[in-house]
């Protein structure tokens, strides 16, 4: 056999890989996707996983589970996605707490935010507000903030995720408080406690605290945000309440196991895009006061690490030690 065919099965062969990627692309998904939600349901990222579920799911024709695996700081749920088969049927619904902020949070994390990841697009970003409960006897930050000051290291917060958590111990840093923190699995399960007294203050997503507030149950004293936000216009910012300079917030994103194929990754990122901006989605956003945030992978990656390097600083300035 001459050299000229031997190498002829070798070009057909790739001739043949270079045509499943376009046919992969148009078969893709031909059976149920799994989103995984790394926090309980009743969050704020298992409303926006539901809502994009039922809205990718009519759009592609297929079922769309939304699979919840909250704890250990949302390592359980992100671990799962990691370690999940590369083939475009399961995607990490995650947020800056698994791929920004988790990192300085620990020494150890069981998954690489980089190395395990391939990102498909950013989802949404928000801010969050300041709840405690009607029985604590403050009405605005400032007199918080003396209540605080008049009784250190005796009033508490709840976090049930890094936004909530930095977001407090910012608060603590910048206006000269000593607050404990009180961890839990998830923000609503912190909403909970808060609600019952054992717990005096929190700093939560929108979604989560907004129906308690409008129900009676909490009492809202400053959003975390630049400017008011306009489904709580009465409440005032933290910088303007009394905190000068404070703003926090947060951001949703979607990603898939290391090593998805492109074409696959392309047609997520073309699907997850359609139902962000869908009307099925719209009740999420508005809702919540969320910011519609969608965009290319390669938008995401860069957005990732610029945000893992700024939510570094603020943990850092906050003097939050590594656990």
């Amino acid at each position: 056999m001459t050299p000229t065919f031997r190498i002829r099965p070798l070009l057909l062969a790739c001739a043949a890989l270079y045509a499943v990627a376009p046919a992969l692309a148009q078969t893709f998904p031909d059976k149920p996707i799994t989103f995984v939600v790394p926090f309980t349901a009743g969050s704020a990222t298992d409303q926006l996983a539901r809502a994009l579920a039922q809205a990718l799911g009519t759009d592609a024709k297929v079922n769309v589970v939304v699979d919840n695996k909250p704890g250990a700081n949302a390592f359980i749920g992100a671990q799962a996605v990691a370690k999940a088969r590369p083939d475009g049927y399961t995607v990490l619904i995650a947020t800056n707490t698994t791929h920004a902020a988790n990192e300085h949070l620990f020494k150890k994390l069981p998954y690489d935010p980089i190395k395990d990841f391939a990102p498909l697009t950013t989802l949404g970003r928000g801010g969050q507000i300041m709840v405690v409960p009607p029985s604590l006897p403050v009405h605005n930050v400032q007199e918080f903030i003396a209540l605080a000051k008049s009784k250190p290291g005796k009033l508490s917060f709840g976090s049930g995720s890094s936004s909530s958590r930095v977001a407090s111990e910012l608060f603590k840093q910048m206006s000269g408080t000593y607050i404990l923190n009180i961890p839990y699995r998830s923000n609503p399960q912190a909403v909970t406690d808060l609600l019952g007294g054992q717990v005096d203050m929190m700093i939560t997503d929108m979604a989560t605290g907004l129906a308690q507030i409008k129900a009676g149950k909490l009492k809202a004293l400053g959003v975390s945000t630049k400017l008011r936000s306009p489904l709580a216009p009465d409440v005032p910012t933290i910088s303007e309440a009394g905190v000068k300079g404070y703003e926090m917030t947060y951001w949703f994103a979607a990603y898939a196991p290391a090593g998805t194929p492109p074409e696959v990754l392309a047609r997520l990122n073309d699907l997850l895009v359609k139902a962000a901006h869908s009307s099925v989605a719209a009740p999420f956003y508005q809702g919540t006061g969320t910011e519609v945030f969608t965009g290319s992978p390669e938008d995401l990656r860069k957005f990732q690490a610029a945000e893992t390097v700024k939510w570094g600083k603020i943990i850092q300035t906050a003097g939050i030690p590594q656990e």
